[in-house]
């Protein structure tokens, strides 16, 4: 496994990043009449941070941020419902992930594998932060 260049943000040693990888869940996703009446597969991958410094000085979970509660929510939004676009259901997770408190940054990538022809699979990344934007 390949590891990402250290940048400022990773200085912080009290910042924890979950990473959800795979997450393999089968929704009603599109807007064809076939996939509308069937469901088919989606891939999940979400990027969380979060200031984990409470979780590392009492290791408690109730001082961390629980990603079994988060997965097992995001499990139910995406099996539960209906979406058209691959946005939607992307921009719906991110805004479910970014609901607990705790959550700094977040990062959701959905993919709908076998969506085009000749292709493994097409996919939606969107972000969101509580941080500050740089130069504000």
């Amino acid at each position: 496994m390949a590891m990402l260049a250290l940048d400022d943000q990773h200085l912080d040693h009290e910042l924890a990043t979950i990473r959800i990888k795979n997450l393999r869940l089968r929704t009603y996703i599109g807007i064809k009449e076939d996939e509308i009446r069937n469901r088919q597969d989606v891939v999940v991958n979400a990027v969380i941070r979060y200031r984990a410094d409470k979780a590392l000085a009492f290791n408690h979970i109730e001082q961390a941020l629980n990603y079994r509660t988060i997965t097992k929510q995001v499990i139910a939004h995406v099996e539960d419902n209906r979406f058209q676009l691959l946005e939607r259901m992307t921009r719906e997770v991110l805004d479910l992930i970014m609901s607990f408190e705790q959550v700094l940054t977040a990062q959701v990538e959905i993919d709908k594998p076998h969506a085009l022809r000749f292709a493994d699979s097409v996919s939606i990344t969107l972000s969101d932060s509580r941080e500050p934007k740089r130069g504000s």
